[in-house]
């Protein structure tokens, strides 16, 4: 077929054509340039309900990761805390220390590593000592049936001081990390340690006006002042980690309020995907889903660079 000459077209259709020939290397430098920046994320698990080490390498290499944190359910013996029966295995069959720790020694380019242990035992503080002398960059994923103010916070937190590492916590009302609205006097307690809030209850109370705090995925319009903006708004030592369904729908779910949001905290929040998909990409993964509302959402691209990578690059002292 004979290409059509610009004097056969219309001159609506050839300002179109020649629009689209002129953006299209643009539109592809964009995706090339997106594609080459850094991205931390600090939130993944090993055998996430099953998934092997070989899937999750080619799942962080598919969402564009460069550098991962992992997040280990606690020690390698599976056993019951004394908290309500609650196993260490983060409800998602996840592997412990050990498993962490083999793995990024395995790939140390691409892999970091936090400790973590269940913080009512005895043995917890040694537990997290051992990790931490091995090289762990911080204490967690803390998911475990304690209110959030209580002694074992306090030996956690302890713990994270005197190593200079972060605390990572989930946040679930009546499940884990219990009485989010009183973690302002932890943070009060050890301004020195970094404490970075993550899941349900630190996400839906980004909302002032969230009020049932059993709808731990809320919708619709969010209104300023929630206890999860006054935490970072007031507390240096206090971020925000946007890994999980939870950081999803915050993010997606009031358009007009998430720029602000971004903006306001550009300097507090981190990239995380804990997703346990295979796969990397598209609308069966969370994390790609969460890295591309930030892209959409953060006001500029600097922004969006500190939360998908120099902010936790700062926190983990890398």
């Amino acid at each position: 077929m004979t290409a059509l000459s610009p004097s056969r077209l219309s001159r609506r259709r050839f300002i179109g054509t020649s629009a689209a020939l002129l953006l299209a290397p643009r539109l592809h430098a964009a995706e090339a340039d997106a594609a080459s920046e850094p991205i931390i994320d600090i939130h993944q698990h090993t055998h996430y309900h099953g998934r092997t080490d070989e899937d999750l390498i080619r799942h962080q290499k598919a969402m564009g990761v460069t550098l991962t944190v992992l997040l280990p359910a606690g020690s390698t013996v599976i056993r019951p805390s004394t908290l309500e029966g609650k196993a260490n295995g983060l409800q998602a069959e996840c592997f412990g220390n050990d498993s962490v720790v083999n793995l990024a020694k395995a790939h140390p380019k691409a892999f970091l590593f936090f400790a973590n242990e269940v913080p009512d035992l005895p043995e917890a503080r040694a537990e997290l000592e051992r990790y931490l002398k091995l090289g762990a960059r911080g204490i967690g994923e803390q998911k475990f049936s304690v209110e959030c103010d209580s002694v074992h916070i306090e030996g956690i937190a302890e713990v994270a001081q005197d190593y200079g590492v972060p605390v990572l916590l989930h946040f679930q009302h009546e499940t884990f990390n219990l009485k989010i609205e009183r973690f302002h006097k932890i943070l009060e307690k050890y301004p020195r340690v970094n404490f970075i809030g993550h899941a349900q209850s630190w996400w839906a109370n980004v909302d002032k006006n969230y009020a049932d705090q059993t709808m731990l995925y809320p919708k619709g319009k969010v209104t300023l002042g929630g206890i999860t903006e006054r935490l970072l708004s007031d507390y240096p030592n206090m971020y925000g980690d946007c890994s999980a369904g939870s950081g999803l729908n915050a993010l997606t779910r009031d358009a007009d309020f998430t720029p602000g949001f971004l903006y306001r905290h550009q300097n507090k929040l981190v990239f995380g995907s804990d997703c346990e998909d295979t796969i990397g990409s598209g609308p069966k993964c969370q994390g790609a889903q969460i890295i591309a509302a930030i892209r959409r959402f953060a006001p500029g691209k600097a922004e969006a660079q500190k939360i998908l990578c120099y902010n936790a690059n700062k926190l983990l002292k890398l």
